[in-house]
């Protein structure tokens, strides 16, 4: 294995075997039934995977996890409070980034 072609031929069927049970998935939706339990589970996913992802980019800074000081808090706060109140995505997306860049020239 110490051959460049046999790493390139590793990472090729190991990104071909990815793709295939990713897939795979959505070939699956159309043919299966699923149980409505599944179906109402499968609702959640999104609303527990966003949080997941924004959560860590809020409170901690680049690869080191040390913490990101007042403004990115700050402005995700904003975008709460702005997603709460208008529920528009544009809306929120925009006093977010407002009040981050507002807060990144202030302090």
């Amino acid at each position: 294995m110490r051959d460049a072609s046999a790493w390139w031929l590793v990472a090729v069927l190991i990104g071909l075997g990815t793709f295939l049970i990713r897939f795979s998935f959505i070939l699956i939706v159309d043919r299966v039934t699923f149980p409505e339990a599944v179906v109402r589970m499968l609702r959640f996913i999104p609303a527990s995977v966003l949080p997941a992802i924004i959560v860590p980019a809020v409170l901690l800074h680049g690869t080191d996890g040390g913490p990101t000081g007042l403004a990115r808090p700050a402005a995700a706060a904003v975008a709460v409070l702005a997603a709460w109140k208008t529920r528009s995505i544009l809306v929120t997306i925009l006093s977010g980034m407002a009040t981050l860049w507002l807060l990144r020239a202030i302090l």
